[in-house]
């Protein structure tokens, strides 16, 4: 009996031993010696992934790493993706990370203003993202803003996230509008919007300029905004690469709004939520004209006879 006790005792021992010394190795420092970035692909088991792991020197065994992961039952929620493994990290947390599918996710940043072909470009342009290329997107459906994705999403899945988006903030400035403004449906407020956007990057003008449209199409005037000119002239395509000319202004467009009263068919760019903001709830004023201040900003007038002067003013400068 004494034997049989000393002989449980001792396996035992080792036992505790064996789990210690595993503990310590699955959760000491690794030996990486700087961050990399593996790809783990859809169905792959724990070999393929220690192998991957190896390759990268992420783990120093791949038996050990297998091993590991049926004991620790991690090669069941091997998650496919794409990884970054900083410096020393340890084999538990190696698992750790693949187990909870904590990939990479990038960024992709839409600027305030582009159009839907300036957009198309730049998301076709990212190598990451799967799928066909977009071709069309309808003017100003999307909100301008920085999105994450992961490795194997699809271009049609960021259009789709920033129309959302763009619904999402259309709808609270739909709820926030003032009374003053001459809209009838949120399309055309997202039309509103589009022309500001263009016409300033300035923050604390934007309200100012939505005043000004504000009045002249509560006033039956035309809205005589270059960019509806250019992106009659461009077909929206971006910039039009050279000064606007006395002539482009009688370019036959519906866009144009030199030649035709009210708002142009849809937006002229994808504006941002500050616009759209701005558009909802301008700033009360008299204003019916602004040119540019030659200071980055905007001179504004009541009469014409001030905005003659200013943009004289703006000549000078200019």
């Amino acid at each position: 009996m004494k034997k049989l006790f000393f002989a449980g005792l001792l396996f035992v021992l080792m036992l505790c031993g064996l789990s210690g010394y595993g503990y310590y190795v699955l959760h000491r420092p690794g030996g990486l010696q700087q961050s990399v970035v593996a790809v783990i692909p859809k169905g792959a088991g724990s070999s393929h992934v220690a192998e991957i792991l190896y390759d990268k020197g992420v783990i120093s065994s791949p038996f050990f790493f297998r091993a590991a992961a049926r004991l620790c039952q991690f090669d069941k929620y091997l998650r496919a993706g794409e990884y970054y493994f900083p410096a020393g990290i340890s084999v538990y947390d190696v698992m750790q990370k693949i187990r909870k599918g904590d990939v990479v996710y990038h960024r992709l940043t839409i600027p305030e203003g582009l159009t839907s072909t300036q957009i198309a470009e730049i998301i076709n342009a990212v190598p990451n993202l799967i799928g066909e290329d977009v071709v069309h997107i309808p003017e100003g459906s999307m909100l301008p803003e920085t999105y994450a994705y992961k490795l194997g999403d699809s271009k049609k899945e960021i259009v789709s996230a920033a129309q959302k988006a763009l619904t999402k903030v259309l709808d609270e400035a739909w709820q926030r509008r003032s009374n003053e403004v001459p809209v009838e449906t949120k399309e055309e407020l997202l039309v509103l919007a589009s022309i500001i956007e263009k016409e300033t990057s300035v923050p604390e003008e934007r309200r100012l300029v939505a005043s000004v449209f504000v009045n002249r199409l509560n006033k039956g005037m035309r809205l005589q905004t270059d960019p509806t000119v250019i992106y009659a002239l461009t077909g929206g395509r971006g910039d039009l690469g050279r000064p606007l000319y006395r002539k482009d202004l009688r370019f036959d467009s519906p866009y144009n709004t030199y030649l035709n009263y009210g708002l142009p068919p849809t937006p002229i760019c994808h504006p941002g939520k500050a616009s759209i903001m701005a558009a909802a709830d301008p700033e009360i004023t008299d204003y019916l004209f602004f040119v540019a201040s030659g200071n980055g900003g905007h001179n504004f007038a009541r009469t014409l006879r001030e905005h003659n002067s200013n943009v004289r003013h703006w000549k000078r400068i200019r």
